[in-house]
C-alpha cells in the first residue's frame, strides 16, 4: 500500500497517476498473448493440439483391475509403446501432441478426455464422478496451467462433469450428456459460462450400457456422425437433428474394441482402434479416411483414442 499524496501532488503510477495503463482487451482477445493459444469451437475442425498423459508404475496397483473401473490390467511396457506410437502417428499429422506426467498419478489419469474440456477462451475442468478418480483433475490441472491455459470453472458443490460427456454440436452448440458421470448441477454452472461466449448448452440424457457422451455419438464431419443406434435416447436424437446418422450396430468391434472411439483430425479424416475392419468399411463407405492405430492396453483399462486424447485446440 502507497501513502496518499499531499493535496495537489500527482498520484503514484500505482494509485492511478501517471504511468497507469488500463487493460483494455477483453479474456477472448488475450488468448494467444496473455494467454496460449489454443482454443476449441468445434469437434472436428482441424486438430493442431492434444495433451496426452504418460503411464508409469502406477499401472502395478495391487487391486482387482475393476477397483480400479477397468476391464483388464494394462500391460506397462505394451502401454508406454502405444502412448509413444499415438504421439508419434500424430506428430506425422501436424498435431502436437504435450505429454506429461501427473506428480501424483493414478491408474486412470491415462484418460484425458475425461479430465476437461476446451473452449475458445480456456479449459472447463472435470470434476469425476467415481471416488477412485477424484483428484486426477489437480495433476491435469497442473498440465494446462504448465502450457499456459486458463482454467475458466471447476465445478463445485455436488457438481460433477466429466470431458467426455460433452462435445461441440457446431460453433454455437454444446451437447451435454447428463448420467452417472455428469450430472444436473455441473449443467446449471457450465450453461453461464457458455452463454457469455454466445454458446447454448443443449443437455441430453445417457442411459445405461455407456460410460459417456462419447460413446454414443462421435461427429466425424459437421453433417455427418457416428452413432451407437441402441444406446441414442429420444433427447440426442431431438439433439442431432438435421445430422445424418451413420447408425452403428453393437458387436465386437463397437463394444469390446472401441471402434467409435475415434479422434477426428479433420472433417472426413479420423484416427480409430485397429482390428475393427467391418467399421472401418463402413466409415470408408460414407468417404471417411481412417488411420487405425493400436490401442488394445487402453482398451483394457476401459477406454480407447477418444478417452485417451485431450483435445486442446483445433484450427
Amino acid at each position: 500500500m502507497h501513502p496518499t499524496p499531499p493535496p495537489g501532488s500527482e498520484l503514484p503510477s500505482t494509485l492511478g497517476g501517471p504511468g497507469w495503463e488500463p487493460r483494455a482487451a477483453t479474456h477472448a482477445a488475450e488468448i494467444g498473448t496473455v494467454w496460449a493459444p489454443y482454443g476449441v469451437r468445434s469437434h472436428v475442425s482441424r486438430l493442431t493440439d492434444v495433451l496426452l498423459a504418460q503411464p508409469g508404475d502406477e499401472q502395478a496397483y495391487p487391486e482387482d483391475p475393476g477397483a480400479w473401473l477397468m476391464l483388464g490390467r494394462p500391460d506397462l511396457p505394451k502401454l508406454r509403446a502405444q502412448t509413444e506410437a499415438l504421439a508419434a502417428f500424430f506428430r506425422s499429422q501436424g498435431v502436437t501432441p504435450h505429454l506429461f506426467r501427473p506428480a501424483a498419478p493414478k491408474p486412470n489419469h491415462l484418460f484425458q478426455c475425461d479430465l476437461f474440456f476446451m473452449t475458445p477462451e480456456g479449459a472447463i475442468l472435470a470434476r469425476m464422478a467415481a471416488r477412485q478418480r477424484a483428484g486426477e483433475e489437480r495433476g491435469t490441472a497442473e498440465a494446462l496451467a504448465r502450457l499456459g491455459v486458463p482454467i475458466l470453472l471447476t465445478p463445485r458443490g455436488t457438481a460433477t462433469f466429466e470431458g467426455a460427456d460433452a462435445m461441440w454440436l457446431d460453433e454455437r452448440t454444446v451437447l451435454i450428456g447428463v448420467g452417472k458421470r455428469t450430472n444436473d448441477a455441473a449443467v446449471a454452472q457450465i450453461a453461464p459460462l457458455l452463454a457469455d461466449m454466445g454458446v447454448r448448452v443443449v443437455p441430453v440424457e445417457i442411459g445405461g450400457g455407456v460410460q459417456h457422451l462419447l460413446g454414443v455419438v462421435n461427429l466425424v464431419r459437421p453433417d455427418l456422425a457416428a452413432v451407437l443406434e441402441a444406446h441414442v435416447t429420444p433427447s440426442l436424437r431431438a439433439a442431432l437433428a438435421g445430422i445424418e446418422l451413420l447408425a452403428l450396430p453393437s458387436d465386437d468391434e463397437t463394444e469390446d474394441r472401441r471402434a467409435m472411439n475415434f479422434v477426428t483430425l479433420a472433417p472426413n479424416r479420423i484416427v480409430m482402434p485397429a482390428n475393427c475392419p467391418r467399421t472401418t468399411a463402413i466409415y470408408e463407405a460414407h468417404g471417411v479416411e481412417c488411420h487405425p492405430i493400436e490401442v488394445s492396453e487402453y482398451i483394457k483399462a476401459a477406454g480407447a483414442l477418444g478417452c485417451l486424447t485431450g483435445i486442446l485446440a483445433r484450427a
